[in-house]
């Protein structure tokens, strides 16, 4: 996006679709790798795929080469990490055992489709990022932890600053040629800043005007266009404008969608363009619009350039947050069939937090321990408005027991995450504020409803459950000291030392003490 700071057709017949879907292998429980990946369904639709990112998977079902690339802190040295199997699961144990006792950033994305088309550390253009000469920062390789189909896997976590480009691509769309685009998200981390895409953008780094652009975008942005509610929306940014349907501005078709994992689609053919979207782990996808280009100047014919970018505006915009798990770019406009037997793809590859089992369902009440070797007798518990841990067991006081237990509440700002209420006293809540967790009571405020809400992951020593704050995405809830806060790995205050950090952060759920 830009300057603001800005930030006929082949059709797969529905038998083929059908065909397509069958030939999917899902078992029971957790999902078993597909014998066609998304990019051998678009290219049995008629649109191949000229692109195909992730660090998460295999996007064709006989790739085995690599996924993408980790460069460690400690040498400098470099790993690709490739899927367990032909059309599998990333082997993130390459990446832990190679990254550990040390940090690890992503470096390169590989492109599976064999046209080369792969994603590293974007330049300077039309905006400057954080990093040396300009150029935007590398993600953070363990910062975004899920389960694939059973395995352990890891997303690419945009933090303000990080973006990745390729200005010099191969079968791209260009000028007002047809495309389709996918990408799966996490439909809990994002902002209103400009501007988390994934997509088609100009080869130079700069804003080349109208229609110079073709990306997903996903974020609660209002600058240039919005859907129904508060956000976040998938829309297009076609630079100079992210549109949410045929008009500028406000589009009520489009509505918010915040699944914990996020399927966001748009193409574009010759006066014509769509987006869908849906949920990554179950079910179809809606379409949200589908028709004529924006009625707004320089839009129709397009004149899209071919780059592809990731975490950024097609002008380098870097305020945006998000986090990307897979993504594709077609030659030519998929068909909706198509796309249909791509997500049915997505939602058997088994895309999970680990979270469930572990108690953490609405309604429930619980406790939670402390997994660190020091505190394994400690429980998340509030004295008055304090929030600490403490010692607590069957001879501890009712009253001690009590405020060491809690509701589990659909996340006051977010129903794919949950927010924890005291069994004790009614109404209150673990909220942060100047990152220390405290109990209040809920006021109604859109600050609250974020603040007291966090997102449940794969606990990051390998024990329980790790929480992350909704609004702080690179924080989750720690001890340190026996007071409790949501604590970066790393950083300028003494709660977000290095030391301990997966330990600290990662917490059993058991049944409640009151």
């Amino acid at each position: 996006m830009a300057r603001r700071s800005r930030f006929l057709l082949p059709q797969a017949a529905l038998a083929v679709a059908g065909a397509l879907v069958a030939s999917l292998v899902v078992g029971g429980g957790t999902s078993q790798a597909a014998t066609q990946g998304p990019c051998d369904l678009y290219a049995a639709g008629g649109t191949p795929c000229v692109a195909a990112h992730s660090t998460t998977r295999a996007l064709y079902g006989s790739y085995t080469g690599p996924l993408y690339q980790v460069r460690r802190a400690s040498d400098n040295a470099i790993r690709d990490i490739a899927p367990l199997t032909a059309g599998g699961v990333a082997n993130a144990g390459t990446q832990d055992s190679f990254c550990s006792g040390t940090t690890c950033l992503i470096t390169i994305i590989y492109d599976q489709s064999g046209r080369n088309n792969r994603l590293t550390q974007a330049p300077p253009g039309g905006f400057s990022g954080p990093a040396a000469g300009g150029y935007d920062n590398l993600a953070n390789a363990s910062a975004a932890p899920i389960t694939v189909g059973g395995h352990k896997a890891y997303g690419v976590y945009v933090a303000p600053g990080t973006g990745y480009r390729n200005n010099n691509t191969n079968g791209v769309a260009t000028g007002d040629q047809s495309e389709g685009m996918y990408a799966v998200f996490d439909g809990t981390h994002y902002n209103g800043g400009c501007c988390f895409d994934y997509g088609n953008a100009e080869t130079n780094s700069h804003d080349n005007g109208n229609g110079t652009m073709e990306a997903i975008y996903f974020g609660n942005s209002r600058s240039w266009g919005s859907g129904a509610g508060n956000g976040p929306w998938i829309m297009a940014d076609l630079e100079n404008g992210l549109f949410s349907g045929v008009n500028t501005g406000n589009n009520a078709n489009d509505p918010t969608i915040s699944h914990r994992f996020l399927t966001a689609i748009v193409k574009g053919g010759q006066n014509r363009w769509a987006i869908r979207g849906g949920n990554a782990q179950s079910g179809g996808v809606s379409t949200f619009y589908d028709g004529v280009r924006p009625n707004a100047a320089g839009y129709n014919p397009m004149k899209k350039e071919g780059a592809i970018i990731l975490g950024i505006g097609g002008d380098n915009s870097v305020g945006a947050r998000g986090t990307f798990y897979e993504g594709v770019m077609t030659s030519g406009y998929p068909s909706d069939s198509t796309e249909n037997a791509v997500q049915a793809n997505i939602t058997a590859a088994g895309y999970t937090t680990n979270s469930s089992g572990t108690g953490l369902t609405p309604g429930s009440a619980v406790s939670l321990r402390a997994t660190t070797a020091c505190c394994t007798d400690r429980y998340i518990h509030h004295t008055g408005s304090t929030v600490d841990t403490t010692v607590i067991g069957s001879g501890s006081s009712t009253t001690e027991k009590g405020n060491a237990s809690w509701t589990v509440r659909a996340g006051l700002g977010n129903s794919s995450c949950v927010s924890f209420e005291s069994r004790n006293t009614s109404g209150q809540y673990l909220r942060h504020y100047n990152y220390q967790l405290h109990l209040q009571a809920n006021d109604g405020t859109s600050q609250f409803a974020q603040d007291a809400t966090f997102c449940p992951e794969s606990g990051r020593n390998g024990q329980g459950v790790s929480l992350r704050s909704l609004n702080f995405s690179d924080r989750y809830v720690r001890h340190y000291n026996n007071i409790v806060y949501i604590a970066a790995n790393g950083g300028s205050n003494a709660f977000d030392s290095t030391n301990a950090y997966a330990d600290d952060v990662s917490w059993l759920v058991s049944s409640p003490w009151g």
